[in-house]
């Protein structure tokens, strides 16, 4: 396929007929049956492993092409592949294999008084558009979670990444062919034209089912905006870790550094530090330094500042904003009401963490904050599908509709009844 196109009829065609094979393959692939899937995903995980020099040379172009750019070390981070990500990718795929497949499965099922046996039953969503940014992994995440729910799925990954992705989807698209499944199952946009973005969100004349974007905060502001389709999204990860005066002092010590320094440029990485009043000072000044030996930078409040005489005096704008790297807002707040107040007040909903060992702290903590995510004595970086046994997922979603958190084979499947008679008819 082309990778430049001329004018935006030429996109629109290009679009149209990506869509069109979209809308067929899909139908195969929802009855698929879980053995010839899995065969599938075996193959991918087969061809990622056996053509890794030739994924990592791909990768070392858009690496290239970043840090020519001027590229910050998080994004740079965010792109880069070496031999461990290579094997977590293939990992991933064979997980996804092994988990329980979603399509056929009951979710319910009773009879009425009048015998009609009714069944709630997972079916596949259809055709899935996936939009991400630099992140070549979420190319064989997202194909691969795709294929198990039933789901065809377009890929439209980001022009920084686009040699990495498109190395790692003709491994896909191999595997799919293997088990004698239709290759567009799994389609890569090959052009990085931002008009390419544009008719995909109009749903490519309703072949396309859903949207899930995964990136930036622009870029999942635009889809929100502009999709004319469903959209499973997060707009930013602002997280937050409280620190209760209950916490334990060890745990409060390792949890934050490792929310925030673990990566920096992951959606899960906690962006604000919320501090007890009430807690002992030595430990919090303990916590402060403990960021700052790892690298990070604070900006926090006066109190902060009494205690972190280096750190930067915050202002509103720090409790909104998603750093992305070794940055954290830090204050001190009144008590799990404190805590909930500024989480209610800033929080995108994305993921929390309390750290305490007052199980009355911990129950408001979980019932009262409204994010899609919550841990206790648990760090930020496992807001992740692959950490909940889902093998991997396309995306957080921080709605309230459908899908919510991880987005994994379950959340990427509807449903529809089955109701099962013996010749009654309604009066």
């Amino acid at each position: 396929m082309l990778e430049q196109t001329n004018s935006q009829a030429d996109i629109t065609a290009l679009m149209a007929e990506i869509g069109r094979r979209a809308r067929t393959a899909a139908r195969p692939l929802a009855i698929a049956g879980t053995e010839q899937k899995n065969a599938a995903l075996s193959a991918m995980a087969d061809a990622i492993s056996a053509r890794r020099k030739q994924i990592l040379d791909a990768n070392a172009k858009d690496v290239e092409a970043a840090l020519a750019g001027g590229m910050a070390a998080s994004f740079v981070d965010r792109l880069k592949l070496d031999d461990s990500r290579i094997d977590a990718i293939v990992s991933g795929i064979r997980a996804i294999a092994g988990l329980p497949d979603p399509v056929g499965d009951v979710i319910a099922a009773w009879e009425r008084p009048n015998g009609l046996k009714i069944e709630r039953v997972r079916t596949p969503l259809g055709v899935i558009g996936v939009i991400y940014e630099s992140r070549p992994n979420v190319t064989a995440d997202a194909g691969a979670l795709c294929l198990k729910s039933g789901n065809a799925v377009i890929l439209r990954g980001g022009s920084d990444s686009f040699h990495s992705s498109r190395a790692i989807h003709a491994c896909l698209a191999e595997g799919l062919e293997n088990a004698g499944l239709p290759a567009d199952a799994i389609q890569m946009i090959p052009v990085s034209d931002r008009a390419a973005v544009g008719e995909l969100l109009t749903g490519l004349g309703g072949t396309v089912d859903v949207i899930v974007p995964r990136g930036g905060k622009s870029l999942v502001a635009r889809v929100q905006t502009d999709a004319r389709v469903p959209v499973f999204a997060h707009l930013e990860g602002l997280c937050h870790v409280y620190v209760d005066k209950s916490a334990d002092p060890a745990m409060a010590r390792a949890i934050v550094v490792n929310a925030k320094m673990r990566r920096t440029g992951i959606c899960g990485s906690a962006e604000t530090l919320l501090l007890d009043t009430a807690m002992d000072r030595t430990l919090a000044a303990e916590i402060l330094a403990d960021l700052t030996a790892a690298g990070c930078e604070v900006h926090g409040d006066n109190a902060v500042m009494a205690l972190l005489p280096e750190a930067t005096l915050a202002t509103e704008e720090d409790w909104r904003t998603e750093y992305l790297d070794a940055v954290i807002a830090a204050r001190f707040v009144d008590g799990i009401d404190g805590a909930i107040s500024h989480i209610a007040q800033w929080s995108s909903n994305h993921t929390e963490a309390v750290i305490a060992e007052d199980a009355g702290v911990v129950e408001r903590f979980f019932a009262e904050v409204d994010s899609a995510i919550l841990l206790h004595n648990a760090s930020t970086q496992f807001a992740d599908g692959g950490e909940f046994g889902m093998g991997a997922e396309i995306g957080i979603a921080t709605g309230k509709m459908h899908a919510r958190g991880p987005v994994g084979v379950e959340q990427l499947t509807s449903f529809k009844y089955r109701v099962h008679g013996t010749g009654q008819i309604r009066s």
